[in-house]
């Protein structure tokens, strides 16, 4: 048997189950493992497992399922340890859809369910048999927060698999019914599936039903249509709210809806909305965007610094070269930094993207030079910076237009300018003393541009 194991994010895997599943699925067939998300990668790092999962691409959860059908895997897992089982189980269903249901394939899989919504009895669909064949091929389960009185295990796929029961007994979990968890959360999806499946009057045998919102929905101008809601289960108040690795603003509420309007996010219901970190954000689409709220990363493992290990191989980018000097520049949190392993240096603008990057980088020994203005959202329990790492903090919005001059007249509008070393003579200057030289005359350089910007500015070293 050909298992697929996609783990996300860094809580399964700082919490030991990730490894501890990895090992049990063995026992049952053929394992191969790959992140999914990018946040995992520092916690595989920390717990030395890149040797078993593979965090050589920056993939989407769904992608790495995609990629394990295609490899013609014979069950595909998913390992996630939320913050709570509804994040947890909310998550594992928008997986599971974008990787396995097509247009077609949700009509069937929804109707498969017999769901009355709002509990209107015009609104009962009869269920259908739900042909698997469709799925194409291999069977989707989740393991959710495995140690947690809520850990559970679901079948996504809405089929029987005598593994599901058997590691559910061994880590002690629930097994737990889609259906249940698509009825409670996900109601106005299916509603949406029906109405796609077959959109005209209600038929005499019930089974199609149009609303009045829907009319209404149908009526309304151009502009309005492009609007787009998502709601966010399982959030607390004061979170920070992430869109792809971006926060974009802070929920006040149980109850938070993203509004998006042309493919901007215009509105939070539930939340005040974080402008700067919209803009960074750009143009999303609102359903198959990440998002996620509190921390990224809730434990605190000691780092492991792998600079100096030869044996270590990420299958990572390498652009390393010992007869130049590299520096990178950054303004965006969600940029795949871990190509950056072999810089000697990193410029990161704005505070959430400097304690991402700074953090990720001391893994590295990279130090970082960042511009910040003080607007820190905590995106880590405790963030790390390696040693002749300066940040510094001007005052509010200056960090944007600092980072622009930086950019424009320092870096050429290019992220990464390589200075070489080659043409420097090697019996008066080893290359790192070369190295340190050419990084002081930098420093000098970002130091001229904050200096004419602002006189009054903080540096922490």
């Amino acid at each position: 048997m050909k298992i697929g194991i996609v783990v996300h994010g860094p809580n399964i895997i700082d919490s030991g189950y990730a490894l501890k599943i990895i090992n049990l699925l063995k026992e049952f067939g053929e394992v191969k493992c790959r992140l999914g998300g990018t946040m995992g990668r520092t916690a595989v790092i920390d717990a030395s497992l890149e040797n078993i999962i593979d965090i050589s691409s920056k993939l989407l959860p769904s992608d790495s399922v995609k990629l394990f059908k295609q490899e013609e895997m014979d069950l595909i897992f998913l390992l996630n340890y939320g913050k709570s089982s509804v994040t947890g189980h909310t998550f594992g269903f928008k997986v599971f859809k974008n990787s396995f249901l097509s247009f077609e394939n949700q009509k069937k899989y929804f109707k498969s369910f017999n769901i009355n919504l709002n509990n209107n009895k015009n609104n009962k669909y009869n269920s259908n048999n739900f042909n698997e064949k469709s799925l194409d091929n291999g069977l989707f389960i989740q393991i959710e927060r495995p140690g947690e009185e809520d850990g559970s295990v679901i079948e996504w796929s809405n089929q029987k698999n005598p593994l599901t029961n058997k590691i559910a007994n061994q880590l002690n979990l629930k097994v737990l019914k889609p259906e249940n968890i698509i009825k409670k959360y996900f109601s106005n999806e299916f509603f949406n599936g029906l109405d796609k499946l077959k959109d005209k009057k209600t038929s005499s045998d019930g089974k199609i039903a149009i609303s009045k919102d829907k009319i209404a929905t149908e009526n309304s101008s151009k502009l309005e249509e492009s609007k787009r809601v998502r709601k966010i289960h399982g959030v607390s108040p004061n979170e920070n709210i992430f869109v792809n690795g971006v926060v974009i603003g802070k929920s006040t509420s149980e109850k938070l809806s993203l509004i998006a309007k042309n493919g901007q996010i215009v509105d939070i219901l539930g939340g005040t909305i974080k402008n700067h970190g919209v803009e960074k954000l750009g143009k999303v689409d609102i359903d198959k965007a990440i998002v996620k709220t509190g921390l990224l990363r809730r434990s605190s493992p000691e780092p492991r610094i792998i600079a100096n290990d030869a044996n270590i191989n990420l299958l990572i980018s390498d652009n390393s070269n010992q007869n130049s000097l590299k520096i990178a520049f950054i303004d965006h949190a969600a940029e795949d930094i871990y190509n950056l392993k072999n810089t000697d240096l990193v410029v990161t603008i704005g505070d959430d993207t400097t304690l991402v990057a700074s953090d990720i980088l001391f893994r590295f020994n990279i130090p970082v030079i960042g511009i910040t203005d003080g607007d820190l959202d905590k995106v880590v329990e405790k963030g790390f910076k390696a040693e002749n790492s300066i940040i510094i903090e001007l005052k509010p919005g200056l960090d944007d237009i600092t980072g622009q001059i930086i950019f424009e007249k320092i870096f050429n509008s290019k992220n990464m300018m390589n200075i070489d070393l080659s043409w420097e003579n090697d019996n008066l200057k080893n290359k790192n003393e070369l190295k340190a030289e050419k990084i002081e005359d930098f420093k000098n350089q970002i130091f001229d541009i904050v200096n004419n910007i602002s006189s009054k500015y903080k540096i922490y070293e």
